[in-house]
């Protein structure tokens, strides 16, 4: 099997919906979290419409909305106006704009300010794994998250003409992009929903690739104020082993550019429905771990000591989550087909859409937001921030993973996010 995008690997689970509108489970749900979030919406917005044959665990724009707490601020106004997300993918999605419209339609969304830029003319397409239609749904999903979720943000796809795969394959070019959103001030918030296994970036050439990746991350947070999110990947405690990515691991190991200390990094969670509750669980496929390259960075030095013995002087990924469960997905439109699509490649459009509406409430670029978010992990209103996870674990085949437990775990980090109360108080900590 060839290495796909993060959220590809997921989407060939749930692939018979394409044609037959009903799921094959891919990951068995076994446990459920102890902390439980009232639904104050409708069922109606809850659940996906009928004619869309999707099963019941399909999520709305709207009900991600209110599991997240984006509800209030969207109706306050706050929806993303005058900010820009950046995506950056390999080629695009030829039918973005037409998948875009039939589901903006369909949930009652404004039109989408969407704009695709592929900038690096000078290099040939490479597409050594056939990935286009993989990077094309890949694209799709993001972009469908964030508008649901900060639907007056301006999105920009950037496209790259090379296959990001494993080890240093597809990062140079990739990197050009960075520098070229820099350059080009496109905008303030960057999202990654890809990464490359540390072991097959464990050479001489990708630990220069890396470095270069650490400079101009730490330049685009410190003097141009980007936020960076990224997704921390989806084979639990572990990931490839080899560039081709036939094979995983059998230790433990973290992915880039999740790992890196100037990055927000998303895990994962499954989100469980029950009549006028949600509550949520570790998504057993989140990526989690501790960094081979990486110290522990400044803001997880805030960390409890127990948590500190863990991270023995490692960079911990992720630092947040959001729902990566392909079954307990939100609808995606591609080709006018509808399915379920999951994996940390949905997770981290879902803080990409926060710190929209965050620079919007703030008034001016947030930047980086980890020192903020770990702050708030020591304050007396973590619990009401933060929907904190703690049942499940990452475990994978034979390489043990995670628990998720009380506070900040390398499953799902510090939590899930309840937006109308973390912003304005992230606002707060950042000043």
């Amino acid at each position: 099997m060839t290495r796909l995008p993060r959220l590809i690997v997921l989407l060939l689970i749930v692939l018979p919906l394409f044609a037959s509108c009903s799921a094959t489970p891919g990951n068995t749900i076994k446990t459920t979290a102890n902390k439980v979030t009232p639904v104050t919406t409708s069922t109606t917005a809850t659940s996906c419409p009928t004619k869309l044959k999707l099963p019941p665990t399909c999520l709305t724009p709207q009900a991600l909305r209110d599991i997240y707490g984006f509800t209030p601020l969207i109706q306050k106004g706050y929806t993303g106006q005058g900010q820009t997300i950046i995506d950056i993918v390999s080629y695009g999605s030829p039918t973005l704009q037409k998948d875009m419209d039939l589901y903006d339609r369909t949930f009652g969304l404004p039109p989408i300010n969407l704009q695709t830029i592929a900038p690096l003319t000078d290099i040939p397409e490479t597409d050594p794994h056939h990935d286009k239609a993989g990077w094309a749904a890949e694209t799709t999903l993001d972009v469908q998250i964030i508008h649901s979720l900060a639907p007056a943000a301006k999105i920009i796809v950037l496209a790259s003409p090379v296959d990001e795969v494993e080890g240093t394959t597809g990062l140079p070019e990739f990197l050009q992009l960075e520098q070229y959103a820099i350059n080009h001030k496109l905008g303030n918030i960057i999202s990654h929903s890809w990464g490359a296994s540390e072991i097959t970036l464990n050479t001489s050439a990708g630990r220069a690739e890396m470095q270069q990746w650490n400079t101009l991350l730490q330049q685009g947070t410190v003097n141009d104020h980007i936020t960076y999110v990224a997704s921390s990947g989806d084979q639990g405690a572990t990931d490839y082993a080899d560039i081709n990515a036939t094979k995983l691991a059998t230790v433990p190991t973290t992915n880039f550019i999740a790992d890196s200390p100037w990055v927000t990094s998303v895990g994962g969670t499954s989100v469980h429905q029950n009549k006028n509750t949600v509550s949520e669980s570790a998504w057993p496929s989140s990526g989690g771990g501790f960094s081979r390259f990486y110290a522990t960075p400044d803001y997880q030095q805030s960390l409890p000591q127990a948590v500190q013995t863990e991270l023995h002087n490692r960079r911990g990924v992720p630092d947040v989550a959001a729902d990566a469960d392909p079954l307990t997905g939100l609808a995606m439109v591609m080709g006018n087909s509808w399915t379920l699509a999951g994996g940390t490649s949905a997770s981290a459009p879902v803080w990409a859409a926060l710190a929209a509406i965050a620079n919007q409430m703030a008034g001016h670029p947030l930047g980086f937001i980890n020192p903020g978010l770990y702050a708030l992990a020591n304050s007396p209103g973590y619990e009401q921030d933060f929907h904190d996870v703690t049942q499940g674990n990452n475990t994978n085949g034979e390489v043990k993973g995670y628990p998720a437990v009380k506070g900040w775990d390398p499953v799902t980090g510090l939590g899930t996010p309840d937006a109308q109360y973390l912003i304005p108080n992230l606002i707060l900590a950042l000043k």
